[in-house]
């Protein structure tokens, strides 16, 4: 389901649609990944994108009191991201896959 990136997308708006609708909105999130993830301004190949990418299509509901938590515990956690993507960049595509867990580009 929903193998398509584009369809994937904007099937984000949808669930986050619902959240608003159900307003649960400040209780969850919405976290995404899917095999071909492509952050906005980037190519397909490019090593930033596999942070996101994950063997199937995925939404993961996200407790906002439990992200609260974790950011107590880890100050910096917003950092997270820019460093994910940073190790990505350091270990290239030829690491990536060395490494043999991810998607097939």
């Amino acid at each position: 389901m929903l193998k398509d990136f584009e369809d994937y997308n904007e099937f984000l708006d949808v669930a986050d649609a619902a959240v608003e609708d159900m307003r649960l909105e400040g209780e969850l999130q919405v976290a995404s990944f899917h095999p071909d993830y492509q952050f906005a301004g980037t190519g397909r190949n490019d090593i930033s994108n596999y942070t996101n990418r994950a063997p199937y299509p995925i939404l993961h509901l996200l407790r906002e009191d439990s992200v609260a938590r974790a950011v107590e515990a880890f100050p910096e956690a917003g950092e997270i991201f820019e460093k994910n993507i940073e190790t990505m960049e350091k270990l290239g595509h030829e690491g990536w896959d060395k490494l043999d867990v991810g998607p097939a580009r």
